[in-house]
This record gives C-alpha cells, sequence and structure tokens, in this order.
C-alpha cells in the first residue's frame, strides 16, 4: 500500500471521479512528484480508507479513481482533552500531539488565567479552522483515519454546560489531594464495574486553573489527578495525560 496519505472530505467519495483539495493537488504534483497511474491512500477523517489511483496530476487539481474502501474500528475508549490555551503556538505542537496519542476531541479552554484573548466570534473561528487542519494533517502523517474533533474555544463554564452526563472528568492538578491517573482510573472500575468509556481530562494554563474555576469543576465530577513530582508546562501536561491514559485505556 502506498505511504502517501491524503485527505478526501467525505462528501467527494461518491463522485464519479473525485479530486484532491489544491494544497493536496499541489503537494502531490510539485513536491512529490507524483504522476497518472501512482497509487495514494485516501482517508475521510470518519475512519474511511481506500487505496486510490491517480487519473490527472495538475498543481491544481488531482483526479482520482477509489479502490474498495474498508474502515477503522474506533479507539476502545473516547479520551477527550480540554486544554487551556498556552502561549504562542504551542496550541499546534498540542494539537499534533493529542492527534498522534489518540485523543478523540480537543477542546480549547479560555480560563480565567490563560493568556490569549479572542477577538471575536469570527477570530474564535478562524483558530478553530487553523486547528482542525492542523488535527488532518497530523492524521496525514501518523496514519490515523479518524480525525479528532477540534472544537470552539470556550469558558470553563461553556465547557460545563456542553458536558455529556455519562463523561468521567479528570483534572491535571497540583493540589495537595490529587490522586495517580491509574488510582483514578481504579475508583471508576470499582464504583462501575468497567473502565470509562469516555473520559476528558482537563489541563490548565501556566498558573492553573483559579479556585472558583477548580471548585466548579469538582462540583461538576472532576477528580484530581497529579501528573508526577515537578511541575509541568501546559504543553507537555497534555502529553502526559494523553499517554498514560492511552497506556491505561486503549
Amino acid at each position: 500500500m502506498s505511504t502517501h496519505r491524503f485527505y478526501l472530505p467525505p462528501e467527494r467519495w461518491p463522485a464519479e471521479t473525485p479530486q484532491l483539495e489544491s494544497s493536496d493537488a499541489h503537494h502531490c504534483a510539485d513536491v512529490l512528484r507524483l504522476e497518472a497511474g501512482d497509487m495514494v491512500v485516501v482517508f475521510d477523517g470518519l475512519g474511511r480508507v481506500a487505496e486510490a489511483e491517480l487519473l490527472a496530476v495538475h498543481r491544481k487539481q488531482c483526479l482520482l479513481r477509489l479502490g474498495d474502501a474498508h474502515t477503522s474500528p474506533p479507539l476502545q475508549c473516547s479520551i477527550t482533552l480540554a486544554q487551556a490555551i498556552p502561549k504562542g503556538k504551542n496550541m499546534d505542537l498540542v494539537i499534533q500531539k493529542a492527534v498522534e496519542l489518540g485523543a478523540s476531541a480537543v477542546i480549547p479552554l479560555l480560563s480565567e488565567r490563560t493568556v490569549v484573548r479572542l477577538e471575536d466570534a469570527t477570530d474564535a473561528a478562524r483558530k478553530q479552522e487553523r486547528w482542525q487542519s492542523i488535527a488532518i494533517e497530523a492524521c496525514k502523517q501518523c496514519g490515523r483515519n479518524l480525525v479528532p474533533r477540534v472544537a470552539l474555544p470556550s469558558s470553563v463554564e461553556g465547557f460545563l454546560k456542553g458536558l455529556p452526563s455519562e463523561e468521567f472528568l479528570l483534572l491535571a492538578s497540583l493540589q495537595p489531594d490529587a490522586l495517580p491517573i491509574k488510582e483514578a482510573l481504579a475508583l471508576h472500575a470499582a464504583s462501575c464495574g468497567s473502565s470509562p468509556q469516555r473520559v476528558t481530562v482537563l489541563v490548565g494554563p501556566e498558573g492553573d486553573f483559579t479556585p472558583e474555576e477548580i471548585a466548579r469543576l469538582k462540583k461538576a465530577g472532576a477528580i484530581s489527578v497529579t501528573l508526577g513530582p515537578t511541575i509541568l508546562r501546559a504543553e507537555t501536561a497534555a502529553l502526559y495525560c494523553l499517554s498514560v491514559l492511552g497506556h491505561e485505556l486503549f
């Protein structure tokens, strides 16, 4: 199977001769120097994947003939990362690595101590679109066929309003009562008889969530978890949490 992977949105699969998006067509023609007759892999972000033959290769348009498709099975547990947006371009790194580590969704948070601020709804939508594109690019690289959903940036209060009732909440914390992640999962297994099917882990900004935010999250059922004896940067904390959860739940 070809190692060159491209994203083909679901709505393009029914077409008689589907075509790659312009940026992928440019990559195909000008960077990879592929030609008509070469084989590539396409995925739709929902789990469907297929080999495809390139029928025509131009920098603005690449036409495809799709082969038989199959669907990748979902992961055993849906893990969502709710991440307070870090400074600079560190959120780009968080999105990329969250994809590689198996996150099903990423929710950017605007906590009270988050340095990054958004100008308006248009600015929020623009950032979401950029981060979703980064998630797609990461899937191309790492071989995932299910693209994690990147939500619109949300306040902690807004996050809690949209929280599913069955979600198991973990809060990365510096508090002295915080449990190791493995112990928190064991508590769930003891009370429910099984490992959780849906987990959201919250990671605060460099200065952590405010006491008021922590109180609201705990009232919603969040369990404080420790990330070890050292104080981690926000982006490192996110990767730590996803790595441990993936080890325990996948």
